[in-house]
């Protein structure tokens, strides 16, 4: 009887096969917990600049946005409802779109210097407030809401 051997390579194939099962397994639940974390907190603080829109139409003025208080009624409501729509999974690549628009708004104004060192000084780029929201909405725009959200149970997403 013939006697099979493991090759070393066909063990490291096995292996990663395994590991990219699992990896694919969590995908669904791993982008449901980055929809629900982050939406609550895009939930919050829209909402909270809602409620202090004279504060944020001032601050708005102060950076040298266009029409201040307009702005800051868009990007407040952008927020809640692209955060509350996140949870929902629901139109997740427009909302998540619509975010990373506002994310990327408050970076060239608010957090511009942050932008201009991103090469020569990452840490404070990475730092900066809008960071973890932008990239909470770009995992969610270039991988969808996932197996676990309204558009796949729509059919809108037919892999995540």
């Amino acid at each position: 009887m013939a006697r099979q051997t493991t090759t070393p390579m066909s063990l490291i194939n096995k292996i990663y096969a395994l590991l990219a099962k699992v990896g694919s397994a969590l995908q669904s639940p791993v982008l449901l917990v980055i929809r629900l974390y982050w939406g609550w907190h895009f939930i919050g603080t829209g909402w909270g600049k809602l409620h202090r829109l004279k504060d944020v139409t001032e601050y708005f003025a102060s950076l040298n946005i266009p029409a201040p208080h307009l702005n800051a009624i868009m990007a407040s409501s952008t927020e809640c409802l692209g955060g509350a729509l996140l949870i929902l999974g629901l139109f997740s690549r427009f909302a998540s779109f619509a975010l990373i628009c506002c994310m990327s708004v408050a970076y060239l104004t608010a957090e511009r210097e942050a932008l201009l060192v991103v090469f020569s000084n990452p840490d404070k780029f990475l730092g900066a407030d809008p960071f973890l929201f932008l990239y909470a909405s770009v995992l969610v725009f270039a991988f969808g809401p996932g197996r676990l959200s309204l558009d796949a149970l729509m059919g809108r997403e037919k892999k995540a």
